[in-house]
C-alpha cells in the first residue's frame, strides 16, 4: 500500500514538473513561477495516473496472492501424492486378499456351514477395494470417460442391507422406501454405493436406539433426490451448511462422535467431493430435534 501511494505522488510531482520550463525551475533568481494546466490536461494525467495506479495494484496483489497461496498449493499437492501413493499401495495386498478368498470359497462345499460367512468376506474384501478405488477418483477432479447409468433403486437396496447388520448392533431399523426401479442417475455404482451408505452410517451414528433411519428417492425436476432421515437430536453445536466440511466435527456429537462405526464409510467431505464430480450434491434438508433429512441431489438420466 505504501509502494502506491509513493508511486503515485511521483506521478503527481512528475505532472507539475513537466509543465515548468527547464529554464525557470533550475533558475533560482525568479521567486516564483506560475503553472497554467488546462481543464483537459488535467484529465489526460488523472486517467493516466489512475490507469497505472491500478495496474501496479494489481500487479503486487498478484504476486502477493501467489505467494501466500505457494504453502497451500504445495500441501494440496502433498496431500494428494498421499491419497494416489497409500491407494496404490493397498491395491496389491486387497486384491491377495479378494484372490485367496476367492480360492477358499471354491474349495468349500455346497452344504459347509462357513459358505455364507466366506462369501460375506469376500463381499468386504470387494468393498475396501471399491473403497480404494474411490480414493484413487478423489485424487482426480474429472470424470474419465462416458458414464453409464445406474438403476438407484437397485444400489439403493444394497447400501441399506450393507447397513442393516451394523445398524442392528445399536438397535436401529433402516428402511428403504418408495425407491422407484425405473429411475437411473450417470454415477459409477460404486461411487453411488459407496456415498449411500456413508450417509447411511453418518445417520445411524447420531440415531438413538429404537429408531428408524428411511432412505427414499423422488424426482424434482430433472434431479434424482434421494433422502436420508433420521430420528436423532437434529444438528447441534454447528452450522448445518459446514457438516460436509473436511474433519468438521460437532461440540454436542452424539456419544462424543467417538462411538460411529465409520470403516464402511468414506466421509461427509468424501461424498461432496463424490457426487460434485457428477454434477450432483449433498445438503442438510432440514434439521430439528425430531431428526435431521439429508438430499442428495444426481442428475436424472435420460438413456
Amino acid at each position: 500500500m505504501s509502494v502506491l501511494v509513493l508511486a503515485v505522488l511521483v506521478a503527481a510531482f512528475l505532472v507539475v514538473f513537466s509543465q515548468i520550463p527547464p529554464d525557470q525551475l533550475f533558475n533560482p533568481g525568479r521567486g516564483e513561477t506560475t503553472i497554467d494546466i488546462g481543464g483537459l490536461e488535467l484529465l489526460v494525467w488523472g486517467v493516466v495516473i489512475g490507469a497505472a495506479a491500478v495496474a501496479l495494484a494489481g500487479t503486487l496483489a498478484f504476486f502477493a496472492t501467489r505467494r501466500a497461496v505457494a504453502p497451500l498449493v504445495d500441501a494440496l499437492g502433498r496431500q494428494r501424492r498421499f491419497v494416489a501413493d497409500a491407494s496404490h499401495e493397498l491395491r496389491t495386498p486387497l486384491a491377495i486378499l479378494d484372490a485367496r478368498l476367492q480360492v477358499l470359497d471354491r474349495s468349500l462345499g455346497p452344504d459347509d456351514p462357513h459358505q455364507e460367512i466366506v462369501a460375506e468376506l469376500r463381499g468386504d474384501s470387494q468393498s475396501l477395494i471399491a473403497v480404494v478405488s474411490d480414493l484413487l477418483d478423489a485424487v482426480d477432479v474429472a470424470p474419465a470417460g462416458d458414464i453409464a447409468p445406474v438403476a438407484v433403486g437397485a444400489v439403493a437396496r444394497s447400501a441399506v442391507d450393507d447397513m442393516r447388520m451394523l445398524a442392528r448392533e445399536r438397535a436401529i431399523e433402516i428402511r428403504a422406501d418408495s425407491l422407484d426401479p425405473e429411475l437411473r442417475v450417470a454415477i459409477p455404482e460404486t461411487s453411488l454405493h459407496r456415498s449411500l451408505v456413508a450417509l447411511l452410517d453418518n445417520a445411524v451414528k447420531h440415531s438413538p436406539a429404537g429408531s428408524v433411519v428411511t432412505l427414499s428417492t423422488e424426482v424434482s425436476r430433472m434431479d434424482v433426490i434421494l433422502s436420508i432421515a433420521d430420528q436423532g437430536p437434529g444438528i447441534r453445536g454447528i452450522d448445518p451448511t459446514r457438516v460436509f466440511d473436511r474433519f468438521a466435527r460437532s461440540s454436542e456429537a452424539v456419544d462424543g462422535g467417538g462411538t460411529a462405526r465409520t470403516g464402511f464409510g468414506i466421509g461427509l467431505s468424501l461424498v461432496q467431493e463424490t457426487v460434485s464430480r457428477y454434477r450432483g450434491r449433498v445438503e442438510v434438508a432440514r434439521t430439528s430435534a425430531e431428526g435431521t433429512t439429508i438430499f442428495m441431489r444426481l442428475p436424472l438420466a435420460r438413456s
